[in-house]
């Protein structure tokens, strides 16, 4: 008894774990990338919280975070390079670290959010939302 693989009308390979175009990568990717954003916002504002740091201090903070950032970020783009766009995974990435800034704006640092930035956020999920879905 031969067992072959079947395919896809792409030509490739259908795998068993894909339930309705769904695959292990189009959802594990889009989580590496917003998680490369709260480690990303954390560099950019988390060091804000702690005001007796000095400037070099809070530099080496933000740094600390920003490598793995990166390296989480270039894996998880060069991974899903056949599944998502370039484009599309930037607007994931950018998607997600703003509404991480957002968020550790609010939570973190006790800032409050205006009206006004939250009708941007709804604009740019829609830009976003707009990059994703292919016409």
């Amino acid at each position: 008894m031969s067992h072959s693989i079947p395919i896809a009308a792409d030509g490739r390979p259908r795998t068993y774990s894909s339930v309705k175009g769904l695959t292990m990568k189009t959802v594990l990717i889009p989580l590496m990338l917003a998680a490369a954003g709260l480690l990303m916002s954390f560099a950019w504002i988390g060091h804000l919280k702690f005001k007796s740091l000095t400037f070099f201090g809070a530099l080496a903070m933000s740094w600390s975070m920003v490598l793995p950032e990166y390296i989480l970020n270039v894996y998880s783009v060069r991974w899903g390079r056949d599944a998502f766009s370039g484009a599309q995974m930037a607007a994931i990435h950018l998607a997600s670290g703003v509404v991480c800034v957002a968020l550790i704006s609010r939570l973190f640092l006790g800032e409050t959010l205006r009206l006004s930035q939250f009708a941007g956020f709804a604009l740019m999920g829609i830009a976003i939302s707009l990059i994703l879905i292919k016409f």
